[in-house]
């Protein structure tokens, strides 16, 4: 896509976790710091712990359970919300994620999160980050029971926040989620392969791409950014 695209670009979704946020702070926390903390409140070797809670979160891959902090609060009989309250001063925006949001209100976008995160997680990550002012609509997919990788959440969005497919972008960086957005209609996708400094970057499956968000910036605020 090339700059002059952002002429045919009325609204723009956003996904957070891994798109707009260092994925990091997630990754830590489901893979290191919530097996720690469930071996010390079951009295677990922490080995038992790492492979019951790893096999729990990769049995839910791809549904809204996976994303859920009351699934997973009830499941492990801990409070992931209060335990997630550890460990926020892990979570940042990736570089430029201000810059390039301030650009798209500056070129009169309509930008609107679509998150799978659970609302007390979205609650989180804003506390700890600058973003929220951004946004004309922030949205769970928990609002509608149904994760992104359901094609049918797109069209129940549309329902509440309407926009024109035709003049839509989205930025994600769960494949699946642009997938469907892809059979849905929207006509422009890309994928946020940069999760993480920590993290490898992942494949973008055949949809165009981007790793900084220096590399996207609307032509208005960056000349030589290319989309």
């Amino acid at each position: 896509m090339q700059p002059e695209r952002w002429q045919q670009i009325d609204t723009v979704l956003l996904d957070m976790d891994g798109t707009l946020l260092d994925l990091h702070f997630d990754w830590t926390f489901w893979m290191d710091y919530l097996p720690k903390a469930y071996a010390e409140h079951h009295h677990l070797p922490l080995e038992q712990a790492q492979h019951t809670v790893r096999t729990a979160i990769a049995e839910q891959t791809g549904t809204l359970n996976w994303y859920c902090l009351d699934y997973w609060s009830e499941r492990f009989e801990l409070s992931v919300a209060d335990l997630k309250q550890d460990i926020k001063h892990l979570i940042r925006a990736h570089p430029d994620v201000l810059n390039f949001l301030d650009a798209l209100k500056k070129n009169h976008k309509q930008v609107i999160m679509v998150t799978n995160a659970h609302r007390d997680a979205l609650a989180l990550k804003l506390e700890m980050t600058q973003i929220a002012p951004y946004f004309d609509q922030m949205i769970s997919a928990h609002d509608y029971r149904c994760p992104k990788e359901d094609p049918s959440l797109w069209a129940k969005i549309q329902q509440d926040v309407p926009f024109d497919p035709e003049r839509t972008l989205l930025i994600d960086d769960n494949i699946r989620a642009l997938q469907t957005a892809e059979s849905f209609g929207i006509k422009y996708l890309l994928a946020a392969i940069h999760v993480s400094p920590h993290l490898d970057k992942i494949d973008p499956q055949g949809f165009d791409f981007f790793e900084f968000f220096s590399e996207i910036m609307p032509p208005s605020t960056s000349p030589q950014g290319t989309l």
